[in-house]
């Protein structure tokens, strides 16, 4: 059988095959693969009556709720290109991404309406609020579409944008090709999910990890996909528990969270934890599968990739600390400054070619023209590969610190850190120094009980690696800076 081609195609393949299993929960309520299809094709007819056609932008400020699912494939199904934002942002950051990608309307939470209001006034759009009396008057009143608009392997689908961690943020155009090809990847020969496969839903749905490897990836198996609106470690493991979830994603922040909070009775029906979203600290994976039982898979991609582009593969050896190996359809290599090759074992830019890489930057021929190399996608990330193939992120490129001349990494010395019994979280940054150019600067998180001071743990890196690499500023604080996703922002960090 030859593989859908677009998004609205993968679902509909999974209502024909599994139409009364469970396709999304949350909580005590649930959605089944035919209810799903109904839904979005009753919403898909709601913004064809609003105007909506092939290629309109609608944006979508959801949490991980029951609603976001129907909007999602109702936006696709209405030929529109999916605009996920997080519902958090503010009015003014919102009404940048509205003017930005030309959106005509905006499905938003209740819960944002004071953000969503003067952003659309700003914006000159129009906002529909998705809860739930307007998804039962829409049940009852608005007859489905039939057919699907669809879209073929190269239209956009969706725009993620990015942080804006390097300026203004920009709009990541991923087409039905991009996220298909990654959700039947991540499916099949990374999660090895199907029917009877339960996945956690605590990543957000807006960003492209939740996306693609808990929402795309769980239609495209026929699994079920139950949802946790706002992550906490209590709320997680009693979802865990309730679903028997088989297959738990997460960020290293959730894995701390999960394991500070403690894992209590074991988890039979888990089978498989992946981490993905930043680097995974070695002594946190060996912790997280001594707790929860399982074997962590960490893996690595971004918006502009779909995301997953580098995933250890269940079926080869697990290398702690890597981030595996290309997945299906997908090419890696390290280059240089120059965009010449890197040897192996040397640090370089990690370069990416596939099916899973962006379009473009919407609207911005000069980001897209910087962000690529003779068709290849230049991530940011220095790396290195070893002799059976395996990549390790070392930091990302704006991250490394020169100090005195001398290159160090801050992935390193948060490496060892965390090897620190007290230490539950860390961030190594460079700050200005006028004498060395750059001085480290260690900012940390100690574990519930713990009174180590800043002077034991100087003095504790300091014997571990080489001078010049040991932070002379180390502050304790309570928390770290953190974004939708639970990825310590180290730009917001103050010291």
């Amino acid at each position: 059988m030859t593989d859908p081609t677009d998004l609205c195609a993968l679902l509909a393949r999974s209502v024909r095959s599994h139409a009364v299993r469970t396709a999304v929960r949350q909580g005590g309520d649930l959605l089944t693969y035919a209810q799903l299809d109904d839904m979005a094709a009753r919403f898909a007819a709601l913004l064809h009556a609003k105007g909506v056609r092939a290629g309109d932008r609608v944006a979508v400020a959801l949490p991980n709720v029951l609603h976001f699912p129907v909007v999602y494939y109702g936006i696709l199904r209405a030929g529109g290109v999916v605009v996920p934002m997080n519902p958090l942002l503010k009015s003014g950051e919102m009404a940048f991404v509205l003017r930005d990608c030309g959106a005509r309307l905006v499905v938003a939470s209740p819960a944002c309406a004071d953000e969503t209001t003067p952003a659309v006034a700003q914006a000159g759009a129009e906002c529909l609020v998705a809860d739930a009396a307007a998804f039962a008057a829409l049940s009852r009143s608005t007859a489905p579409v039939t057919g699907s608009a669809g879209g073929a392997r190269d239209d956009t689908a969706v725009i993620l944008y990015t942080s804006g961690t390097t300026g203004t943020p920009k709009g990541a155009e991923l087409t039905h090709g991009n996220l298909v090809s990654n959700a039947l990847t991540t499916a099949r020969t990374l999660l090895r999910v199907g029917p009877d496969d339960v996945l956690f839903g605590g990543l957000p749905l807006f960003h492209a990890f939740g996306q693609t490897c808990a929402l795309n990836s769980a239609v495209a198996a026929g699994s079920c996909l139950t949802l946790l609106p706002r992550f906490d470690a209590a709320g997680a493991l009693a979802t865990l528990r309730r679903d028997e979830v088989t297959v738990f994603l997460g960020v290293p922040t959730m894995y701390t969270a999960l394991l500070q909070n403690g894992i209590g009775q074991p988890l039979p029906r888990l089978r498989l934890a992946v981490s993905g979203g930043a680097s995974l600290p070695v002594e946190l994976l060996h912790t997280a599968e001594r707790d929860l039982g399982v074997t962590v898979l960490e893996g690595y991609g971004l918006s502009e990739t779909s995301p997953v582009a580098c995933f250890n593969p269940p079926d080869r050896p697990r290398k702690a600390g890597s981030i595996g190996l290309p997945v299906h359809g997908v090419e890696l290599r390290l280059v240089a400054d120059d965009g010449s090759a890197v040897a192996t074992g040397q640090v370089g830019e990690l370069a990416i070619r596939g099916e899973n890489v962006m379009k473009g930057y919407w609207n911005r021929p000069d980001a897209t023209a910087r962000a690529f190399q003779d068709g290849w996608f230049l991530s940011g990330d220095l790396a290195r590969v070893d002799d059976d193939g395996y990549y390790f992120i070392v930091d990302r490129k704006k991250d490394l610190v020169i100090r005195g001349g001398y290159n160090v990494y801050p992935r390193e010395i948060e490496e060892v850190l965390y090897q620190h019994p007290d230490v539950a979280e860390a961030a190594v940054v460079g700050v200005p120094d006028p004498a060395l150019g750059e001085e480290m600067a260690a900012v940390l998180v100690l574990r519930p009980g713990a009174h180590t001071s800043p002077d034991e743990l100087r003095s504790y890196v300091k014997e571990r690696v080489a001078a010049y690499k040991y932070p002379r500023i180390v502050r304790i604080i309570d928390a770290l800076p953190k974004g939708a996703t639970g990825k310590i922002l180290k730009r917001d960090i103050v010291l």
